[in-house]
């Protein structure tokens, strides 16, 4: 596969999300894989994280309704009301990372303790190849901007476009004892500042996180 393609699945036997969970297919839904290469003098590639939930974000806002708004979640989720909407998957293959990304168009799944939500819910599911389309062309501007641009700029947009700085986050994988602070903003590197209960910061580069 090269650089702006795209894969799109109608259903999946054995799509898996983050630490290998099973991933929910609905049909109508959007599951999609497409391919980067990073280059010499890119940012660092776990970055795209970051990217990809902006060209998530974006695509979908339009189709969101006031009052309803569209957030985003260390590193990569999309929320509506603290409701996921979209998962995000990086894996790096020889030179090149995967990117796949599953937004909830048509059907949310029930996941135990965690609120889920489709654009569905705000009216008709957008027509999934269409959807596809859109969220393509703005993959493609987010990918030129972390190229061109580098990491600042793409911080300023995350930042502004997450849940509000104070908001009480739980930081830890299944079966840990999570960590508990309040978001503190973004690090230089794109890693996430959790304001502790002590007054200190820690910076989480990688971890499950869940609003608190």
């Amino acid at each position: 596969m090269a650089e702006g393609e795209w894969l799109i699945a109608d259903r999946q036997t054995a799509g898996r999300g983050r630490l290998g969970r099973a991933w929910f297919d609905g049909l109508g839904n959007f599951m999609g894989s497409t391919l980067v290469h990073p280059a010499s003098g890119d940012p660092p590639p776990g970055t795209l994280a970051l990217a990809t939930g902006l060209a998530v974000l974006e695509t979908v806002a339009p189709r969101i309704p006031p009052p309803h708004l569209a957030q985003l979640k260390w590193p990569n989720d999309v929320l509506i009301g603290g409701a996921k909407l979209c998962g995000v998957l990086l894996e790096r293959c020889n030179d090149a990372v995967i990117v796949g990304i599953g937004i909830n168009l048509a059907a949310a799944p029930q996941v135990e303790g965690r609120a889920t939500i489709a654009l569905s819910a705000f009216g008709p599911a957008p027509e999934r190849d269409s959807f596809a389309a859109s969220l393509a062309r703005q993959f493609a501007i987010e990918l030129e901007r972390w190229r061109s641009f580098g990491l600042e700029p793409l911080l300023r947009r995350w930042q502004a476009a997450a849940h509000p700085l104070g908001t009480p986050l739980l930081v830890g994988e299944p079966g840990e004892t999570p960590l508990a602070g309040q978001f503190a903003g973004l690090a230089a590197d794109g890693a996430l500042q959790l304001a502790l209960a002590d007054g200190t910061t820690r910076t989480v580069h990688a971890g499950e996180v869940r609003l608190g």
